[in-house]
């Protein structure tokens, strides 16, 4: 993994060292109203962040790749992005951004510059959105990033029944 600088962020390969910092990040209440909690603990995370910083799957067959998001302006931490990448070259995507950043840009800058690195870097084919029926938030963010509703078939992936999933085509390199 390497570090991917934006214009306004920098995307830091997430080490244990990051927890400390996260965990403050993480505690905010407002980016759990559609799912998930709060890590229980900064030591729980701490131990999180070790294992995710194997890079793969206990089995071998996902590469785990996880970047904490560094305002390049101040230094600091605003959030997470994620993504597993599956032998059939289709990454599962996630992110995580403090509410005080909501509504200026940085989900799309963040979640775009992880998806450009996955097609270059990965050969990534297709990623992957699954999120809640109700996030209209991600919704509106993965829209804006060239992301459409999919089946489960087109994401080989199933839903529960109050989540939705959208897919994103990628050009190989």
């Amino acid at each position: 993994m390497r570090r991917i600088d934006t214009w306004r962020l920098s995307l830091e390969p997430q080490t244990v060292e990051h927890a400390t910092e996260m965990f403050a990040v993480l505690a905010d209440p407002l980016i759990y109203e559609f799912e998930n909690e709060p890590p229980p603990s900064q030591a729980w995370l701490a131990k999180r962040f070790q294992m995710l910083e194997s890079r793969s799957s206990p089995d071998g067959l996902e590469q785990w790749l996880n970047w904490v998001l560094r305002l390049r302006a101040s230094g600091r931490l605003l959030g997470y992005v994620q993504a597993t990448v599956r032998p059939d070259s289709r990454a599962l995507i996630a992110y995580e951004i403090n509410s005080a950043f909501w509504g200026q840009g940085f989900g799309q800058e963040a979640v775009g510059a992880m998806i450009q690195e996955l097609g270059s870097s990965y050969h990534v084919v297709m990623a992957v959105a699954v999120f809640k029926k109700r996030n209209f938030r991600s919704r509106n963010l993965l829209l804006r990033l060239g992301f459409r509703p999919a089946t489960e078939a087109s994401a080989a992936i199933e839903p529960g029944l109050d989540e939705d999933l959208m897919i994103r085509p990628m050009c190989s390199p």
